[in-house]
């Protein structure tokens, strides 16, 4: 378990789901995790935060207006300036799908495309700094891009959010960096090229993983709630893994790491 009061900088920091079916995402998460879900906030149009004990650990949303629900988790990169971080992102190719707006005194936030597709939301903390607890049943585990221009991805984060990077492995069977914590020098995210095994039509995407006492009761609970499994839970020497989708089709990755 890792608990802190701020996320090292351009290291995930918030993540939430943007879904078509709230009421009914609401009931699934909370029986799966554990979570409260608490009530949508009028003041910020519907948004709701799920909580752990007490705590933040994922927000979620539903449609917008027009704007209709794409089903998806999305994760949120954290920065100290995000004017800076926005105008060196378009500098370096990304797209910026909604600019910079404040959230009451809470913070910044701002949504974009990085060059190789992949959509991730970016905060600058206020008085909300985003998750403080990682690593325990149903909070984050693990955060991971799948990219099909791998050595674009790592150059474009270490330049936009300032990644200290590594790489795990640089073969044509297995390419993955991670970004490191300069402060503890732990493993905060990784970069995978997927180039050789995404689907026809599907681009880049960020993933993240939330962890389980028990993964394949976990897995066997998600099919009982409605939902759906990806990927069977396999064994990896990160832990055993699977990905799976709540009933309206919003996929996520379950993870239990090595003891």
């Amino acid at each position: 378990m890792t608990t802190r009061d701020t996320a090292p900088l351009g290291a995930p920091c918030w993540t939430d789901l943007w879904t078509s079916d709230v009421e009914g995402s609401r009931r699934f998460y909370s029986e799966l995790f554990g979570w409260e879900a608490q009530e949508p906030s009028e003041e910020f149009g519907g948004y709701f935060m799920f909580t752990r004990n007490g705590v933040p650990t994922a927000g979620g949303m539903g449609s917008m207006g027009d704007m209709a629900a794409d089903d998806s988790w999305k994760i949120y990169l954290d920065t100290d300036d995000i004017a800076k971080t926005l105008q060196a992102a378009e500098s370096e190719g990304a797209q910026i799908v909604s600019p910079a707006m404040a959230v009451a005194d809470l913070g910044t936030q701002a949504v974009l495309i990085d060059p190789t597709g992949a959509q991730l939301g970016t905060w600058q903390a206020g008085t909300f700094p985003g998750f403080t607890v990682l690593g325990e049943h149903g909070a984050p585990s693990w955060f991971e891009l799948f990219t099909r221009d791998h050595a674009g991805a790592v150059d474009f984060y270490r330049s936009v959010f300032h990644w200290e990077t590594q790489s795990v492995s640089d073969s044509d069977e297995f390419r993955y960096a991670v970004m490191k914590d300069p402060g503890t020098e732990g493993e905060l995210a990784g970069i995978m090229d997927a180039s050789a095994f995404l689907p026809e039509g599907t681009g880049s995407q960020w993933s993240v993983y939330w962890e389980v006492d028990d993964i394949d009761a976990s897995v066997a609970k998600v099919l009982a709630l409605g939902g759906s499994v990806v990927d069977d839970a396999q064994d990896t020497p990160y832990g055993r893994m699977a990905t799976v989708a709540d009933p309206a089709g919003a996929v996520f990755k379950l993870r239990t790491a090595p003891r």
